[in-house]
């Protein structure tokens, strides 16, 4: 009897996925292992935010020093 039915595990150790790889392979169970690719955008997200806040803060540095110019609160508002 074939079936359209999909099953998805979360496993969370090393132990558990050599169990269900093991499961599976003695039922003779076509399978496929994918990387959580969740938590790689979220860091990389998270990465680019912190960058960005620190470039942030440099510049407010300058402008204070008056190295650099800044923008009244007027003009950013009326670019975004």
């Amino acid at each position: 009897m074939q079936t359209d039915s999909i099953f998805i595990a979360h496993p969370t150790t090393t132990d558990q996925i050599e169990a269900l790889k093991a499961v599976v392979k003695a039922f003779n169970v076509k399978f496929e292992i994918k990387k959580d690719l969740s938590k790689k955008i979220a860091k990389s997200k998270n990465t680019q935010v912190y960058e960005d806040l620190k470039q942030g803060f440099k510049e407010v540095g300058f402008i204070q020093k008056g190295k650099m110019s800044g923008t009244s609160l007027e003009d950013f508002l009326n670019e975004v």
